[in-house]
């Protein structure tokens, strides 16, 4: 079923509990004994975790308990390799590998193709990045990825990015408790102690906007959405949004 029904998977999603993160050690240290039953409860708790994390490839034409069930994958190599002795939370470990889990899947299950030498490289790649994750309990740099498979960086990153669909840096990547990380905050900038009279400068700069103008460009760069469906939404003609968003730019341009 689609993931805002409340079944996903024979999972009733509005029952799920939520376990607190002194709970999830608990088990975690009983799971990595042989409790089974303590194993069960930790991937039950957070099969939330699953759900927040899949929501980002929904709309794909991919059957969604699918993804669901190699979501859950991913949160039980999780749940035997997570090293509690470590200040890590857990779902800051298990997100990235119930996300790598999906884009295997995802990239296997591709209808757009690449070639095989480049399949190869990403799949020794995805796979050295999972096994330095349950190493290390953190996402390794793409320099030590490289190290490991002795492959060169560049060749690394080109076949990653050509099994990975583009994503806007405001998409959600996970929410716990109210408190929602979207990919933009994932993003390091080093030059985030001097852009600041920029960025001042830039909100400055939208504010003397005119409402539309506004409008226009929160649709188009901060919802992504393309000037055909702006037209839509605010009704006017593509040409007439195409002009302003061109003048409302132009304004900006000025003012920084």
């Amino acid at each position: 079923m689609q993931y805002n029904k409340v079944e996903i998977s024979g999972v009733n999603t509005s029952e799920l509990k939520v376990l607190k993160e002194a709970e999830k050690m608990e088990l975690l240290k009983l799971a990595q004994t042989g409790d089974k039953l303590a194993r069960e409860k930790l991937v039950v708790g957070n099969l939330r975790l699953v759900l927040s994390v899949i929501q980002r490839f929904a709309g794909r034409g991919e059957n969604f308990d699918d993804i669901f069930q190699v979501g859950v994958i991913g949160l039980l190599k999780a749940v035997d390799n997570f090293n509690t002795e470590l200040d890590v939370r857990f779902s800051t470990y298990a997100v990235p590998l119930i996300m790598g889990e999906v884009r295997r899947y995802l990239r296997d299950n591709s209808p757009i193709k690449v070639s095989r030498s480049i399949k190869d490289v990403a799949y020794k790649a995805m796979q050295a990045k999972e096994k330095l994750i349950i190493q290390n309990q953190k996402e390794p740099t793409v320099e030590e990825l490289s190290a490991e498979i002795g492959i060169p960086k560049s060749e690394i990153v080109t076949a990653l990015e050509s099994i990975s669909d583009p994503v806007s840096l405001y998409e959600p990547v996970f929410s716990d408790s109210g408190d929602t990380l979207y990919v933009l905050d994932q993003v390091g900038d080093k030059n985030d102690d001097l852009s600041w009279l920029e960025e001042l400068s830039l909100k400055e700069a939208i504010s003397s906007l005119q409402p539309r103008e506004k409008n226009i460009l929160n649709l188009r760069f901060f919802q992504g959405k393309t000037q055909v469906e702006v037209a839509k939404e605010i009704g006017i003609s593509q040409a007439q949004v195409s002009r302003l968003e061109k003048c409302a730019l132009d304004k900006i341009k000025k003012s920084l």
